[in-house]
């Protein structure tokens, strides 16, 4: 008969619940990045439409704030090039965004940069 081994099951779930919580949270990490990649490449194609357009810059800007909502809208960076006094029907407008993501996993955010710079860019010609 074999005894002591009451208590073995609860040591190695001990030992093991860490590792599997980090895992569980870093997979939530990226799913947050991927899905905040997704929704700024959306936001970005979206602000370029109305630069082809013909909207202003200041419109283009206050439209990606309000379209985003993976965080804090102003610390959201939007860059269009060229600005809206140089561009003319059949120039190409770019748009680049650029948001800052906090990661929540503690060991993952030592081996990344911490908060990932997520940034897209769209470009379309000017009707």
């Amino acid at each position: 008969m074999i005894k002591g081994e009451k208590g073995q099951s609860l040591v190695e779930m001990a030992l093991l619940i860490p590792v599997l919580i980090l895992i569980l949270v870093a997979i939530i990490d990226f799913g947050r990045v991927l899905y905040s990649y997704s929704h700024l490449h959306m936001a970005t194609q979206e602000t370029v439409r109305l630069g082809g357009l013909g909207r202003s810059d200041a419109e283009m800007v206050g439209f990606a704030r309000d379209y985003i909502h993976i965080g804090d809208p102003s610390q959201l960076q939007v860059v269009i090039t060229p600005v809206d006094e140089n561009r003319e029907s059949g120039d190409y407008v770019t748009v680049t965004l650029s948001y800052p993501l906090e990661l929540n996993t503690p060991i993952l955010s030592s081996f990344l940069p911490s908060p990932v710079n997520i940034e897209t860019s769209s470009t379309i010609r000017v009707e």
